[in-house]
């Protein structure tokens, strides 16, 4: 049993409760998710089984959008509503312009300081255990790009946005840092994701309707469509037999149903099913065999 799961997230669940709870409904140990939502949120988990664990990697590289809102005037020390309040402060009057000043400066490439209260490791710890102890230390500030922040209500204290941004993105940070700029702080109240990759949240469906159907291995997406993103290649015969003994094909041997841009990850088929994900690299110096560097090999002898 191989494939990916959509799941919609309930609040109060964390990413690995939903994990633990697929696994009792599939009956398998072999179960991971890809992109950690904490319990706070809701919204577009992909939770893959089996083989389907093989692409995890890829889930992980997409880009996520979201639904946001945030409080304005109190900031917490997890930066979002389950946390302590660390401080109250009076929130200025700002209009609508005055917001969209302050999105426009969170726009593209932004640097973030990741929070303590996050799943990163400090020496193989947890930063989120560190914190629970009482204890900060330095983390390196990483960049994102955040693609699209709009501001979509307001009042005079409560804030709702969208946000499209890149991996590994701190809505959180994003929001504490708005409410700085708004000279007030601020923290999370509510957060959905509602796409992850090409994966949107009217895809999902949620644990409790998983539980309910009565073959729930019919909810697996296979691991070809999971990867529908990636352009496809097709493979002739004397490809796919190298392809088995892990040599990567050359660009006589394929036929492409897309442009080929170097650089570039493509889904290698043979027989219209799913055998590696490649990336396109035709003018590799060290790599004298093909013209793709195999990134996952999905067939074997």
């Amino acid at each position: 049993m191989h494939g990916l799961l959509l799941i919609d997230k309930a609040p109060g669940m964390t990413s690995h409760d939903v994990v633990r709870k697929v696994k009792r409904i599939y009956r398998t140990r072999k179960v991971g998710h890809a992109g950690t939502l904490d319990p706070l949120a809701t919204g577009v988990l992909p939770v893959a089984i089996g083989d389907g664990t093989k692409i995890l990697q890829f889930m992980l590289a997409e880009d996520k959008s979201y639904l946001a809102t945030f409080k304005l005037g109190i900031t917490t020390d997890t930066l979002d509503a389950d946390g302590q309040v660390l401080q109250e402060r009076t929130v200025p009057k700002f209009t609508a312009d005055d917001l969209e000043k302050v999105c426009t400066e969170f726009r593209g490439n932004i640097e973030q300081l990741p929070p303590m209260y996050s799943a990163l490791k400090k020496d193989g710890v947890p930063l989120y255990k560190l914190a629970r102890q009482g204890i900060t230390v330095e983390r390196k500030l990483r960049q994102v790009t955040i693609k699209r922040l709009e501001a979509i209500r307001f009042d005079s204290k409560t804030v709702t946005i969208e946000v499209d941004c890149t991996k590994g993105t701190y809505i959180r940070t994003l929001i504490s840092d708005i409410g700085e700029q708004l000279a007030c702080g601020a923290h999370l109240t509510a957060l959905r994701r509602l796409q992850s990759g090409v994966f949107s949240i009217d895809e999902c469906q949620t644990l409790d309707d998983l539980q309910q159907r009565e073959e729930p291995v019919s909810a697996l997406l296979s691991l070809d469509d999971a990867l529908r993103s990636y352009p496809i290649v097709a493979l002739n015969e004397s490809a796919a037999n190298a392809l088995t003994f892990g040599i990567p094909p050359q660009l006589n041997q394929v036929e492409a149903f897309a442009e080929l841009c170097s650089g570039d990850l493509y889904r290698l088929q043979i027989d219209h099913g799913l055998a590696a994900i490649a990336r396109y690299m035709p003018l590799r110096d060290k790599e004298k065999r093909g013209d793709f560097e195999l990134i996952r090999v999905f067939v074997s002898r």
